[in-house]
């Protein structure tokens, strides 16, 4: 682990050490830190925290929003909420698998994709709808699916 990698994790336990039930709370932010959990900092807060590892990790594979793996540079979560459902997103999320050749909650080998399905975007009017980050693309058919991604990896 280097050293700003450290200091980063340290912040965040002594901002959250007075606090009872404090793990939760350090691990959104070790999340919002470094995009994910890395193995070394959940052994870190373990060794710090007096916490079994067995016991972090039992956190971070309960709770959906933990990820384990680095984030892709383009974060793809295609809505599932109920008109999104509706109207097709299950057809953009498959036709995103095949294309990606990854399921949901994994990143594309060269990094440049993670898949998620989400369940809701608050876009309902432009449903099916998925974001790229935070930018947000609706009124989507399969074949559009195959433009997006393009899009991006050509920005990259």
């Amino acid at each position: 682990m280097d050293q700003a990698a450290l200091e980063t994790a340290r912040t965040i336990i002594e901002k959250w050490r007075p606090k009872k039930g404090n793990l939760i709370m350090i691990l959104h932010d070790v999340q919002d830190a470094f995009g994910y959990i890395p193995p070394d900092i959940a052994r870190y807060l373990a060794r710090t925290l007096h916490i079994p590892l067995a016991r972090i990790y039992e956190v971070l594979t309960f709770y959906h929003y933990f990820k384990l793996q680095p984030p892709g540079k383009y974060k793809i979560s295609v809505c599932m909420g109920t008109a999104c459902y509706l109207k097709g997103s299950p057809s953009l999320l498959q036709e995103l698998k095949n294309i990606l050749n990854v399921e949901e909650g994994q990143t594309t080998k060269d990094g440049m994709f993670y898949l998620e399905s989400v369940r809701c975007l608050g876009c309902c009017g432009l449903s099916p709808a998925l974001a790229v980050n935070e930018t947000v693309h609706g009124t989507l058919t399969k074949s559009d699916v195959i433009d997006i991604v393009s899009q991006y990896a050509k920005e990259a």
